[in-house]
Order: C-alpha cells, then sequence, then structure tokens
C-alpha cells in the first residue's frame, strides 16, 4: 500500500512526495526518494502532510510524533480504539489529522447508503471479504458501517437462534448487536456486503474493490484539503460533502 500511496502522491500536480519511512524497505527507492528508517526524516524534508497506512501499534508511535511536530496526518490504519481517537483529538492541536476506515469513494458511499437505509428495516448483517494477507478481524470498515447503523435504526429484532452447533457460526456481534461475517480470502481485495430484512423483503448494499488503487483518489483528496479540516475527522464525508 505504501508505494501505491507513493505512486499517486506523485503523479498529483498539487502534491510533491519528498519522504517516506518504512524500517522494512529502508533504502531502497521510490518515486526517486529514498526510504527511511527513522520518523525524523520526516521533519528533516519539511514535510507538511504525511500518510499512515501501517498497523495501530505502530500508528500509536508515529501520530503522536506528527502532532508533536506540527505535520498533517492522513490515516488509514485500522484496529484504532475509542481511547486511541480521543488521545489524537486532544494531540493534534498544531496540526489536522483524517483517520478513514476507507478511502474508496464507493465503500464511503455504502456506508452512508447503509445508515440510511437502517431506521427502515428490522434485521441486519454485515459480511466483509478481504484478502489472506489482513491479519485484523473484522475490518475496520464493517465495524464503522455497524456503528453507524446503530445510531440511525430504531433497534433490531431479536436473532431467534437458540443454538449454534458450531459456535460463531452466526458472526461477532458489532456495534449495536449487528452480525459481522468476516472472511479472508486468497485472490479477494476488499468487498462488503451490507444485507437487511423487513417484512416481506430484503436489501442489499455491496461495495467491491478489485483494485488497491480504488482507495487512491480518496487518499490524494485528503492529502490536498486535510488544512482545511482543523483538529480530527473521521472518515471521508466531510471531504464528499455526504
Amino acid at each position: 500500500m505504501g508505494a501505491l500511496v507513493c505512486d499517486a502522491v506523485d503523479a498529483d500536480p498539487a502534491l510533491a512526495l519528498v519522504a517516506a519511512v518504512d524500517p522494512a524497505a529502508a533504502g531502497r527507492t521510490v518515486r526517486g526518494v529514498t526510504v527511511a528508517t527513522e520518523l525524523r526524516a520526516l521533519a528533516d524534508a519539511g514535510v507538511q502532510v504525511a500518510v499512515d497506512f501501517t498497523v495501530a501499534s505502530a500508528a500509536r508511535v508515529t501520530l503522536p510524533w506528527l502532532a508533536l511536530h506540527g505535520v498533517h496526518a492522513v490515516v488509514g490504519t485500522t484496529g484504532l480504539g475509542d481511547g486511541d481517537l480521543a488521545a489524537l483529538r486532544g494531540a493534534f492541536s498544531r496540526s489536522n489529522c483524517i483517520v478513514a476506515a476507507n478511502f474508496a469513494v464507493g465503500a464511503v458511499l455504502m456506508m452512508k447508503f447503509a445508515e440510511m437505509a437502517a431506521p427502515h428495516f428490522d434485521t441486519a448483517e454485515i459480511v466483509e471479504i478481504h484478502h489472506d494477507g489482513k491479519t485484523d478481524s473484522p475490518s475496520g470498515t464493517a465495524i464503522a458501517t455497524a456503528r453507524r447503523m446503530e445510531a440511525a435504526s430504531r433497534g433490531w429484532a431479536a436473532d431467534p437462534t437458540t443454538h449454534e452447533a458450531i459456535p460463531g457460526a452466526r458472526g461477532a456481534r458489532g456495534p449495536g448487536g449487528v452480525p459481522i461475517h468476516a472472511i479472508r480470502m486468497r485472490g479477494a481485495v476488499a468487498n462488503q456486503e451490507v444485507v437487511l430484512g423487513t417484512q416481506g423483503q430484503t436489501l442489499t448494499i455491496r461495495h467491491d474493490t478489485t483494485d488497491r488503487t480504488s482507495f487512491m483518489p480518496g487518499v490524494v483528496l485528503a492529502c490536498r484539503r486535510i488544512a482545511e479540516m482543523p483538529g480530527l475527522t473521521i472518515g471521508l464525508e466531510g471531504l464528499l460533502g455526504i
């Protein structure tokens, strides 16, 4: 993902790639920039906006450093909890931070549509499918979707299941009790399906990512607009006007 972000930033006429940090790829060259080991390289290069697509444990070190040095942060790392977000809200006073569960515009719209539909249905479930290299489950997008549906719904009908022959067959219970089913599949990239039901009808809202480049327009948009978004912003909705 880091190489794709570098390519997208370098290709945008309004942005310039000036530094890259990845201990696992230190010394390599990407788009004319030598990958560094330490965050200090960002300050040395005069970075104004940094993009973090790592893991939660690394982001908990990187993001406070960016805030301390007045660098804007665009964050696609999942696994950050409410406590992490509260800490970021307090840390980013000199610069801004955007944390998005998903940077694909279609995925953002999928979450919005699920939120809009939630008050009109009695039951709902989420199925998310990701590549077999994804180490966390369920996805941040699935959790964010369930959280938004929970806030919008009038309450869900009780699950009639009284016995699971195999524990977990009904999925994990997300926010509001919405079942989330996580699939890790070789050959997949990122897909999510929200299925809602009420008397005599069901509604399926599905988004499919066929290539990781789908995330790049959202990343570039966030990089270009982050200076306009004070403090901590959750999601791309504000940038998309939805």
